[in-house]
C-alpha cells in the first residue's frame, strides 16, 4: 500500500501506521534513490517501477503487510514475523504458478507432483494444515492453488506458524495472503504469454477502469499442457530381478484450465465502501486415451515350487478429471471516524468434480460426480484503535459446509462453526509490544473449541526479537467424517467414522532479525507439536467378527477393512535462515535455508499377531533440509531496462509414507526480463532457461520421483501494458 499526501486524505493505514512509519528524513530518501534506483530493497520490500522516456525510476518501499495481525503493520514493525515476495520476485523468477513460486523464493515450502496432483509441504507438514488467502479472503476447494491469477499478484505475504485465534480451522502451520495489484489508474490493460516446451502455455489478462467513485477488476487467466514422460518403462519384481515393461501412464498429466475474476468496488465517501466480487474456474485433464500399461500375476508351480511370473496389457485410463468452481462475494466497510473501522464480508465458494468417462468397447461415456462442496464465510468484524498504545480487532463469523459425493457414497452431510474472536495489540513501553489474541469456536459436530496465541515484540534500531506461543486446531472435513471408499484392486474397504476428533497442536515460535537500507538478515526457530492426527486404521479380526456388517463385508472378499482414525500424532521443530543483501550497480542476492526435523507415530496393525503397534518416521512428504538462493541484476539504459535473475532450490530426500525417501535433486533457471517504456506502453520480452543443467528423476514409473521436472526447458514470454 503506498500512502499518498497523508495530509489531506486518510485511509485505514492511517488508523495502524504512526507518523515515524511514514515519514523518512530527506537525507535517507536521497541516500536510498541515488545508491539503489535499480535494486531491490533488501528488507520486507515492495517495490513499484515507474517507466518513463529518459529512465526507470525505483521507488524502495518498506511494504505494509496485514497477515500475521489482521490490522496494517510496515513489515519491520510487525509484531508477528511475515515474509513478503514482491511482485518483482515473482516476475523475475517467471513462476507460472503459486506452489512455483513459493518453492523457488521460500525455504518454508516445498512441492510433490504425482499421478494424483500436486502436494505443497508447508514447514514439514501438508498444505491440509494451511490456510489460503486472497486479499484477506480464504479459497477453499481442492484446486486452490491454481485460481490464482500470477500475473495480477502485487505481494504475497507468508506467516508461519498456528494461527487459528485469527484465521480458524486449518491454520496450524501458516498463513499464505495473496495481494493482487489493483491498479488505481482510469484505466490499465496488461497481457502475459509465456511459452514453454511440452505445450506448457500461459496467458493472462488483467483489466483495470476507475471512474470517480466506481472502481472495476478483471482478471482471466488461462494455462494448458502436453502429456510427458522421462522414463517410458515401470518395473516389476521377478524374484529379486527387476523386469522393464513399457507403459503409457504418463510422468506429467496434460491439462488445460481457464480463470477469470471480477471485482466491483464503490467508494461513496471517506466513512462508506463496498464491493462484489465473484469468480469461475476450470480444470480438465487430458489423458492419452489409448495408453496402456501392464499388470503381474505371480503363479507357483505345485509340483517344482518355483514362481511363474505372467504379464497382461492393459487400457491405461478410461476417463478424464473435469473440476470446477465459482465464487461470489460481497462486503461493505464503514469508518464512522478515524479510531474505528467495521467490516462485513459474506463469500461463498463452490466446487466440484467429476470423473468424465469416455466410450470404450463396453462402456458408454458417462459422468460421475467425483465431490461436491459448498463453503460460504459471513464475517462481521471492527478494528478499534482505544488509545495510542491499545489497538483492539474482535469479531463473529459463521462458517457453513456441504458436500455431496457419488464416488463416496455421501448423499449430503453438512456442518457450521460459531466464531467468536479477538486480538488486542499492546504497546507496553518503549520498543516492547505485546499481542494477545482467542478464538472460541463452536462446532454442530464436535463441540467448543478455545485457541488462544501470545506473542511479545522487542525492536530497538535495526534489531527485531519476536517470540510467540499459539494454539491451533483443524476439524476434520466432511469427506473423512462421511466419506466410503472401495478399492478392488488391493480388496480394500474404508469405512466411514463420524466420530472423528478435531486435530490440534501447539506452536513455538522464536524470531532475531536484523535490517537496514542495506541487507537484512534473519534466524527463526519453531517447535510444533501435533495431537489426533487422522489416518487410517486397519480393524482387528475380532472387530470385524463382533460385527455382522463388517463379517459380510470380510465374506464377500474385502480382505483389509479400515477406518479413519485420531491415532497419529507429530513432533516437528526447524530452523529458518535468510541473508539479502543489496550490493552496488543494480545487484540483489539473497539466500536462505531450511532445516526441518519431523518425527510422526503411527498405529498401525500387524495382521499375523493382531496387535497394534507405534511406528516412528518423518512426517509424510516431509523433506528436512532445503536451500535457495536469489541473485539478479538490473540496469538501464534511456527507455530500456534489463533484468537478469539466477534462482537456485536444492532439497535433500523427501520421505514418504507409502514409497520411502525420493533422492534429493536440485534445480537452476535462469531467466532475463527486457522492459522497454514508449509513452502509454510498455513491452517487456522475457527469455530464459529452466532446469539448465537438465536434473532429471529417470526413475521407472510409479517411483517417489523426487521431480518430474522433463528437463532442460527454454522460455519465451511477453508482458504488454497500457
Amino acid at each position: 500500500m503506498t500512502i499518498n499526501n497523508p495530509a489531506k486524505r486518510h485511509s485505514i493505514s492511517d488508523l495502524f501506521l504512526s507518523k515515524s512509519d511514514i515519514v523518512r528524513s530527506k537525507w535517507d530518501i536521497v541516500l536510498l534513490a541515488a545508491c539503489l534506483a535499480c535494486s531491490q530493497t533488501a528488507f520486507g520490500q515492495e517495490q513499484k517501477v515507474s517507466r518513463g522516456a529518459d529512465s526507470l525510476k525505483s521507488i524502495v518501499l518498506n511494504p505494509v503487510v496485514v497477515t500475521g495481525t489482521g490490522t496494517y503493520h510496515r513489515a519491520d514493525n510487525s509484531p508477528v514475523a511475515v515474509k513478503v515476495i514482491s511482485s518483482k520476485d515473482l516476475q523475475d523468477t517467471h513462476a507460472s504458478n503459486l506452489q512455483e513460486a513459493l518453492s523457488r523464493l521460500t525455504t518454508n515450502v516445498t512441492t510433490h507432483t504425482n499421478g494424483m496432483g500436486t502436494f505443497v509441504n508447508v514447514n514439514g507438514v501438508s498444505d491440509d494444515y494451511v490456510v489460503i488467502l486472497e486479499n484477506g479472503k480464504r479459497i477453499s476447494g481442492d484446486d486452490r492453488w491454481n485460481r490464482i491469477n500470477m500475473a495480477n499478484v502485487k505481494r504475497v505475504e507468508i506467516f508461519s506458524g498456528a494461527a487459528s485465534a485469527l484465521y480458524g480451522s486449518e491454520a496450524i502451520a501458516g498463513v499464505i495472503n495473496i495481494i493482487t495489484d489493483d491498479s488505481h489508474e482510469p484505466l490499465t490493460a496488461s497481457a502475459y504469454t509465456k511459452l514453454m516446451n511440452h505445450g506448457r502455455l500461459q496467458e493472462e489478462i488483467n483489466l483495470d477502469v476507475n471512474a470517480g467513485k466506481f472502481s472495476s477488476h478483471t482478471s482471466y487467466g488461462h494455462q494448458q499442457a502436453d502429456n510427458w514422460q522421462v522414463n517410458h518403462y515401470q518395473a516389476f519384481d521377478e524374484g529379486g530381478s527387476e523386469v522393464l515393461k513399457l507403459t503409457g501412464r504418463p510422468m506429467s498429466t496434460a491439462f488445460k484450465s481457464d480463470n477469470i475474476t471480477e471485482k466491483l468496488e464503490w467508494k461513496f465517501n471517506e466513512r462508506w465502501s463496498a464491493y462484489l466480487r465473484g469468480s469461475y474456474y476450470d480444470y480438465r485433464t487430458d489423458r492419452p486415451q489409448k495408453a496402456t500399461y501392464f499388470t503381474q500375476k505371480t503363479a507357483k508351480n505345485a509340483a517344482t515350487g518355483e514362481k511363474n511370473y505372467t504379464y497382461s496389457e492393459r487400457q491405461a485410463y478410461t476417463y478424464d478429471l473435469y473440476h470446477k468452481s465459482y465464487t461470489y462475494g460481497a462486503g461493505a466497510r464503514w469508518a464512522p471516524n478515524r479510531r474505528a473501522y467495521i467490516y462485513l464480508d459474506v463469500y461463498s465458494d463452490n466446487f466440484s468434480s467429476k470423473y468424465d468417462y469416455w466410450q470404450t468397447a463396453d462402456k458408454e461415456a458417462y459422468d460421475e460426480t467425483r465431490k461436491r462442496t459448498h463453503y460460504t464465510d459471513e464475517t462481521l468484524r471492527g478494528i478499534f484503535r482505544l488509545a495510542g498504545w491499545n489497538k483492539l480487532s474482535a469479531g463473529l463469523q459463521l462458517i457453513q459446509e456441504s458436500l455431496h459425493s457419488q464416488s463416496d457414497n455421501i448423499r449430503f452431510e453438512t456442518t457450521a462453526t460459531y466464531n467468536v474472536f479477538a486480538q488486542d495489540e499492546i504497546k507496553i513501553a518503549g520498543g516492547l509490544e505485546a499481542v494477545v489474541a482467542f478464538r472460541l469456536a463452536h462446532n454442530e459436530h464436535f463441540g467448543s473449541a478455545f485457541t488462544p496465541n501470545v506473542g511479545l515484540f522487542y525492536h530497538v534500531g535495526g534489531f527485531r526479537v519476536r517470540t510467540s506461543y499459539a494454539g491451533g486446531y483443524r476439524t476434520p472435513s466432511l469427506s473423512q467424517l462421511y466419506a466410503t471408499d472401495q478399492a478392488k484392486t488391493t480388496a480394500r474397504y474404508t469405512l466411514y467414522n463420524p466420530s472423528l476428533k478435531p486435530e490440534k497442536n501447539n506452536f513455538y515460535n522464536l524470531n532475531l532479525e536484523y535490517g537496514n537500507k542495506w541487507m537484512t538478515a534473519s534466524v527463526s526457530g519453531f517447535v510444533n507439536k501435533i495431537r489426533d492426527m487422522i489416518n487410517y486404521r486397519t480393524l482387528t479380526q475380532a472387530e470385524i467378527d463382533g460385527d455382522s456388517h463388517l463379517s459380510s463385508l470380510y465374506s464377500e472378499g474385502w480382505t483389509t477393512i479400515r477406518k479413519r482414525d485420531n491415532i497419529d500424532r507429530a513432533s516437528l521443530c526447524g530452523v529458518n535462515v535468510s541473508l539479502k543483501l543489496l550490493l552496488p550497480c543494480g545487484f540483489t542476492l539473497s539466500g536462505s535455508y531450511a532445516y526441518t526435523d519431523s518425527k510422526a507415530k503411527t498405529r498401525s496393525l500387524d495382521k499375523k499377531t493382531q496387535q497394534y503397534l507405534f511406528t516412528e518416521s518423518p512426517v509424510d512428504k516431509s523433506v528436512r533440509n532445503v536451500y535457495n538462493v536469489f541473485a539478479s541484476w538490473d540496469h538501464d539504459w534511456s527507455n530500456y531496462h534489463l533484468n537478469v535473475t539466477l534462482n537456485g532450490h536444492i532439497q535433500s530426500r523427501r520421505y514418504s509414507s507409502t514409497y520411502g525417501y525420493a533422492d534429493g535433486y536440485s534445480q537452476w533457471d535462469l531467466t532475463t526480463r527486457h522492459t522497454v517504456s514508449m509513452a502509454h506502453f510498455v513491452v517487456e520480452p522475457g527469455l530464459g532457461v529452466e532446469n539448465v543443467f537438465n536434473q532429471r528423476d529417470t526413475s521407472p514409473w510409479n517411483a517417489n520421483f523426487s521431480t518430474i521436472s522433463p528437463g532442460r526447458s527454454f522460455i519465451v514470454s511477453v508482458r504488454l501494458k497500457y
